[in-house]
C-alpha cells in the first residue's frame, strides 16, 4: 500500500498521545506537524473551560494541518466518565438512558453531545460503551453500560453512535470483545474472562456485531484475556481477536484503537516498545498512550525499527495508517472561529432541551413504576 509517506510519518500516524495541561506542549505540536503523531487524546486536566478547550483544539488542528488532520479524541460518555466541564452538556449514566428504552431520545442526546464536541474541534468521542453489565462486581464498567441485556445494549449503542456520527463526530465502541463480566479494573490489573464461545456469542459479542453492521467508525480493544479466543493473550495484543474475530468474522471495517497502553493490564507485563509492535501486528490501527510523551516517542521508534526490519510489518503499518487517515480526512476537526460562536452552542438551547426531555422521561418512568 503506497501512501506517499516516509517511514517515520507512516508509523507516526498510528499514535495518539496525551499530555499535561491546558496549553499544548511544544513537543506535541512539533510531533503533529512532523507527522510523528496522528492525534491527541484530551482529559479533564486539558480542558478547564470552554474557551481554553477551543484554543487548545485550534492549535492541535492547525499543527496537524489539512493533509493529516488529527484525531482529537475525548471520553465524553456521560455519568462518571465525563471530561468536559460545565457548561458543556453532561448526560446521565448510560444505564439510566438505557432504562428509558427511547431510542430516538438517545439518538438526539448523542447528537447534542456531538454538536458541542464538533464546535470545540473534537472529532472523536470514545463512546458508546458496548459492554454488557453482566457482573455486579465489575469495578470499571457498571453503570457505564446501557443494560444487562445484550439486545438492549446493541440497540442503544447503535442509536448513540448514529447520533454522534450523524452530527459529524466519529464514534468509538468499546471495549472489544467485551469488558462487562470482569471483577478486575484493567487500569490496575489484567482481567480474564473464562466463558466459552457460545456464551460470548450470546452475551458479549452481539452489541459489537450490531454496531459494526451499523457503520461504527472506530472501535477500542479491551485489555482482557478471553481464554476461549486466545488463551493467556490480552485482546489488544491478540491477532486471533483483533484480526480473526473482529475483521474476518464480524466484518468490522473501521479504525481499531488500542485502549491506553500505559494501563497496568499491559504496562505491568510488556515494555511499551513490545506492546506497541504487538498491538499493531495483532490488528490495532491506532495506539493510545495517554500521558507519557517519552513513552510515545519510544513506541514510535519501536514501530519504525520493526517496519525497517520486516516488510510485512511495514505493510501492516501502511494498512493501519490508511484506515486512520481516511477517517480523519472524512471527519477533520473544524473548531469554530471564536469563543462567542462557541458560547451559542455549548450549553445552548439544544443541549438544555435534551436534558429537559431526559428529565421528563425519567419522571414518567418513575411515575409508571409507582402505579
Amino acid at each position: 500500500m503506497q501512501l506517499g509517506l516516509d517511514l517515520e510519518v507512516l508509523c507516526g500516524q498510528l499514535l495518539v498521545g496525551g499530555f499535561d495541561g491546558a496549553e499544548p506542549p511544544a513537543r506535541t505540536l512539533k510531533a503533529l506537524a512532523e507527522g510523528r503523531r496522528g492525534g491527541a487524546i484530551l482529559f479533564r486536566r486539558n480542558v478547564p473551560d470552554a474557551a481554553s478547550t477551543l484554543r487548545l483544539c485550534q492549535a492541535l488542528a492547525a499543527a496537524g494541518g489539512p493533509d493529516r488532520p488529527p484525531f482529537l479524541g475525548i471520553d465524553q460518555e456521560g455519568g462518571r466518565v465525563t471530561r468536559l466541564p460545565a457548561p458543556f452538556l453532561t448526560l446521565p449514566t448510560m444505564r439510566s438512558l438505557g432504562e428509558l428504552e427511547d431510542l430516538p431520545l438517545l439518538r438526539r442526546a448523542a447528537r447534542a453531545v456531538a454538536a458541542e464536541l464538533r464546535a470545540v474541534g473534537i472529532n472523536l468521542n470514545f463512546a458508546p460503551v458496548l459492554d454488557v453489565d453482566s457482573n455486579p462486581a465489575n469495578p470499571i464498567i457498571g453503570d457505564r453500560a446501557f443494560s444487562r441485556d445484550p439486545e438492549r445494549v446493541a440497540q442503544s449503542g447503535v442509536a448513540f453512535l448514529e447520533g454522534l456520527q450523524g452530527e459529524g463526530v466519529l464514534a468509538c465502541g468499546k471495549h472489544f470483545p467485551g469488558h462487562g463480566d470482569t471483577a478486575l479494573d484493567s487500569h490496575l490489573a489484567l482481567p480474564s474472562i473464562p466463558h466459552d464461545r457460545d456464551r460470548l456469542e450470546r452475551v458479549e459479542l452481539p452489541p459489537f456485531r450490531a454496531a459494526s453492521d451499523a457503520g461504527l467508525a472506530t472501535m477500542m480493544t479491551a485489555h482482557i484475556v478471553v481464554e476461549a479466543l486466545d488463551p493467556g493473550v490480552p485482546a489488544t495484543l491478540s491477532r486471533a481477536i483483533c484480526a480473526g474475530l473482529l475483521r474476518d468474522e464480524i466484518g468490522f471495517r473501521g479504525v481499531l484503537f488500542s485502549d491506553d497502553l500505559e494501563m497496568a493490564a499491559i504496562a505491568a507485563h510488556f515494555p511499551i516498545e513490545e506492546a506497541a509492535t504487538r498491538a499493531v501486528r495483532a490488528g490495532c490501527d491506532v495506539l493510545l498512550i495517554c500521558k507519557d510523551e517519552d513513552a510515545a516517542d519510544r513506541a514510535h521508534e519501536a514501530l519504525v525499527r520493526e517496519a525497517e526490519r520486516d516488510p510485512r510489518f511495514r505493510d501492516r503499518c501502511a494498512e493501519a495508517a490508511a484506515r486512520g487517515l481516511e477517517a480523519r480526512r472524512r471527519c477533520p476537526p473544524r473548531p469554530v472561529a471564536s469563543p462567542a460562536a462557541l458560547a451559542e452552542i455549548v450549553g445552548g438551547p439544544a443541549s438544555r432541551a435534551v436534558l429537559e426531555e431526559i428529565e421528563r422521561a425519567h419522571a414518567a418512568l418513575a411515575a409508571g413504576a409507582a402505579t
